[in-house]
């Protein structure tokens, strides 16, 4: 298997695995993100994308939300989401 395709595996593992998250609002945050977003990031962000995903949901939901600061480790990545959630909430787009 080249690299190429391990890279498209993992990527599409992360996909599913945003859009099967705990709680309904953050399958349509995260998922949404991961199908459009997740291919551009670098490997490095992609490495942490994936270990943002194990922590909790209620976690995650006030960090993008803003109800709650994020983690420093993830606030760059949070606010990139965030950013994006609200894109596509002001466009009308799932």
């Amino acid at each position: 298997m080249t690299e190429a395709n391990d890279r498209e595996t993992m990527l599409r593992r992360l996909r599913i695995r945003s859009w099967r998250r705990g709680i309904k609002e953050m399958d349509l945050i995260l998922g949404a993100y991961a199908d459009h977003r997740l291919a551009d990031l670098d490997d490095e962000t992609v490495a942490l994308y994936q270990q943002m995903l194990l922590e909790n949901d209620q976690d995650l939901y006030q960090w993008v939300s803003g109800q709650a600061p994020a983690p420093p480790l993830y606030a760059d990545l949070i606010a990139d989401i965030a950013a994006h959630m609200a894109e596509h909430v002001r466009r009308g787009v799932a």
